[in-house]
């Protein structure tokens, strides 16, 4: 009996002293700030003393953040906030709307497969394309045209765009993907000659899927292509049977180049053991059902 009457007396003494705690912690502004939002009873408030106070310190934060930067929080972009349930408070991590915009604005980057491509062609944006120089806007004018017919299910041809070196080729296709990609759309992006590269290295590993995954991507662009050493092998087995299966499939493609297809054809036949005229030509072919040809001669945007 005296064990049970010390027990009460001793969770008295608990609660008394949990009331204490939780009104010293009502002295904090941040604190009172969270609290005011739940309609949770006070005594079971007070069991949460500490957990409220952090979050308490985590919600004021939030309240006089500018950005994602200036985040304080001990996790950057997330508070941890209670959360009510049947009268009782759990805990945890929520984002903040600068995470949410954040992770909103670059969820397009999921639809892209990028194979050895700059940080300024994964992130182009259309809003942020040189408009001043007239050589690139029938360029311009194809590539909006592109996006509007495509969100109508029209999937026409797709561009063989050459020109001087650093005009800007890639940047404005990789634009026009990167804007279907925030409608869900999925594309590749690869810089050819190290992509030949890497698919040579890949050899007895996952050969079949990296290749596979540009083979059947939805939208392709096929960057600085006529750049890499012609060898039967990229030829006749990567490229070759790579454009013939966007052929018969219907899948929209791009070429960026300095070469135009006249000379890309040169290019394709000659390799180190022989000429084959034939064989470059049937590739040319084929990239002509799968696109229609454009120069743009500008200024070099990367002096």
């Amino acid at each position: 009996m005296q064990d049970l009457k010390q027990l009460l007396e001793d969770n008295k003494e608990i609660e008394k002293k949990l009331r204490n705690d939780f009104n010293e912690s009502m002295q904090n502004e941040a604190f009172v700030n969270l609290v005011s939002h739940l309609h949770i009873p006070y005594e079971e408030l007070t069991k949460y003393r500490g957990e409220l106070e952090t979050a308490g310190t985590e919600y004021n934060h939030c309240q006089n953040c500018k950005n994602l930067l200036s985040c304080k929080n001990l996790i950057k972009g997330y508070a941890y906030l209670p959360r009510e349930s049947d009268g009782k408070l759990t805990f945890c991590y929520k984002e903040c709307k600068f995470k949410q915009k954040l992770e909103k604005k670059q969820a397009y980057l999921k639809n892209i497969y990028v194979y050895d491509v700059p940080k300024d062609i994964r992130e182009a944006k259309m809003k942020d394309i040189y408009k001043d120089d007239k050589n690139r806007y029938a360029v311009i004018k194809y590539l909006i045209s592109y996006i509007k017919d495509y969100k109508q299910g029209k999937k026409g041809k797709g561009l063989y765009l050459h020109g001087n070196f650093g005009c800007g080729k890639t940047y404005l296709i990789a634009a026009m993907l990167n804007e279907l990609a925030e409608e869900g759309v999925r594309s590749a992006i690869v810089f050819w000659p190290e992509y030949l590269r890497e698919l040579k290295a890949s050899f007895g590993g996952n050969f079949n899927e990296t290749f596979n995954r540009v083979k059947k991507a939805p939208l392709l662009l096929i960057d600085d292509i006529g750049a890499e050493n012609t060898t039967v092998w990229a030829r006749d087995e990567i490229l070759c049977p790579l454009v013939q299966y966007r052929m018969s499939e219907g899948l929209p493609t791009f070429f960026t180049s300095n070469l135009d297809l006249d000379t890309l054809e040169k290019h394709l036949s000659v390799t180190r053991d022989k000429v084959d005229e034939v064989k470059a030509k049937r590739i040319i072919e084929r990239i002509k059902q799968l696109t229609v040809p454009e120069v743009m001669v500008s200024e070099n945007l990367r002096k």
